[in-house]
């Protein structure tokens, strides 16, 4: 029981400790917690086990988290306190529908982008320069490495999956191996930079941690990118991919999708740290440009009479136009947002959020940080994001206000931001992967967790030689 709660029960959204402190009780020794706790570990069990029982990993996690919630807020109404638990569960909502508008915008952009020929464009670009698969795998997993210093890692393994997906198309082993290194890569990149993950941005906000010091860890993230990305440099075929022959085409209007989700990117990255709104502010802002262009390309698009129009002119009928392919629908790009991602992070959040509001939280941060040493604690700490989002983990630390240095929030914030790469369903790129790309799959990513696992205790080990003076 306890190693579990050590490994989810700190995901709780920041609202929850609002409503902790208008009169929660404490059911840690009470039925409804050990309730609680069951139904989470049913729930990612039923998860993991996507590709055995057949059913869709957001189902299990979408009713569990209704039945825990229904348990605590029956609980409440028993003792005359029913608003206290729903503010509770109110404050978790919000928190979800936050990171729903985030994905949603991003996914969006990702499949405009697509739509436009951008991927199949960077497809045709490597191939004709007769990059051998292991040359693709160290290529995608070093541009998202990079670009993950930067732009939301849940962008850049969307993108570089995609782009993975299209090169390896004859290759479903390759295409497997190139994701779990670009989930590895994505992590690892935005660990680094304040402005490329969650937590190191929690943190920098919070000023624990100036701007530069986030760059002393930034050859323990190169080390946890390459530990395991050379094991399977090995597993990677050695030919070449056939050579293709057709121009590069991009529809009419993709640079400037691309240049709008730039665009986005970086209204959402200021608005969060200048005006301190919410990420998805900006990313609904981005949404918006989206459909302006989206209506201006639609009204400036060419029409051309159809090839049949001859046998509708013979039998006297309407000659229907059809448009030159080069206009878009925004919304049926939405429709394309793969929904049963968004509905698992529904869940998982949910079920995590009730573990804290029942009481957990305060018993971990005394066992954590009281009862243990907090280099461990911190590497558990870490190994726990596998689970749960590294953001949220990070918010809940913080709210624990836990007495370490410097050293040991640099330590934090390392483990946080690669321990997510232990399993696919530990950070947002294996997630978003996992429902748009077939050939990768969580048992195939958990095959490979032991070379990720040495790589994440090589940068742990790289971090305490290089950074001693923090200690």
């Amino acid at each position: 029981m306890k190693v579990f709660l050590i490994m989810t029960g700190l995901l709780v959204p920041d609202l929850v400790f609002a409503a902790e402190t208008a009169s929660a009780m404490n059911l840690t020794h009470h039925i409804v917690g050990y309730l609680s706790v069951l139904m989470t570990v049913i729930a990612y069990i039923s998860a993991m086990s996507e590709e055995v029982i057949q059913l869709r990993k957001s189902k299990p996690m979408v009713l569990g988290s209704a039945l825990v919630w229904f348990a605590i807020c029956i609980y409440y109404a028993m003792h005359g306190q029913a608003k206290t638990a729903s503010l509770a569960f109110e404050s978790n909502l919000l928190a979800y529908i936050e990171l729903l508008l985030f994905i949603l915008v991003s996914m969006t952009y990702l499949n405009t982008m697509e739509e436009r020929g951008v991927f199949d464009a960077l497809r045709i670009f490597l191939l004709s320069k007769r990059y051998s698969y292991r040359q693709l795998f160290w290529i995608t997993g070093s541009l998202a490495f990079l670009l993950s210093t930067v732009i939301n890692g849940l962008a850049i393994g969307l993108l570089m999956g995609a782009v993975a997906s299209a090169v390896g198309k004859k290759k479903p082993e390759f295409v497997a191996l190139a994701c779990i290194n670009v989930v590895v890569a994505a992590n690892a990149g935005g660990t680094f930079s304040p402005l490329g993950g969650i937590s190191t941005l929690f943190v920098w906000q919070h000023g624990i941690l100036k701007f530069a010091d986030f760059f002393h860890l930034a050859i323990p993230c190169v080390i946890n990118f390459v530990v395991p990305a050379s094991i399977m440099h090995f597993c990677i075929p050695k030919e070449t991919p056939d050579v293709s022959a057709r121009p590069i085409q991009l529809h009419r209007g993709a640079k400037w999708v691309i240049s709008l989700f730039v665009l986005t990117l970086i209204i959402t990255v200021c608005s969060n740290v200048f005006l301190l709104l919410p990420p998805a502010a900006g990313m609904m802002a981005g949404l918006g440009l989206l459909q302006f262009y989206n209506f201006y390309l639609n009204k400036t698009a060419e029409e051309k009479e159809s090839d049949f129009a001859h046998v509708y002119r013979f039998y006297q009928l309407d000659v229907p136009n059809e448009n030159s392919k080069q206009t878009f629908d925004v919304f049926k790009n939405i429709g394309h947002v793969e929904w049963d991602t968004l509905l698992f992070f529904y869940g998982a959040m949910m079920l995590i959020g009730a573990i804290g509001f029942v009481g957990y939280l305060d018993d971990l941060a005394h066992f954590l940080f009281g009862q243990m040493n907090p280099s461990v604690a911190n590497i558990l700490i870490g190994l726990s994001s596998a689970f749960v989002d590294n953001g949220t983990l990070m918010f809940a630390v913080l709210s624990m206000h836990p007495p370490i240095h410097a050293g040991q929030w640099l330590l934090l914030t390392l483990t946080l931001g690669v321990g997510g790469s232990l399993l696919a369903i530990g950070s947002a790129p294996g997630v978003g992967m996992l429902g748009q790309i077939k050939e990768y799959t969580f048992g195939f990513h958990l095959r490979w967790m032991p070379a990720v696992l040495l790589g994440y205790f090589a940068s742990v080990a790289v971090h305490f030689w290089i950074n001693a003076a923090y200690f």
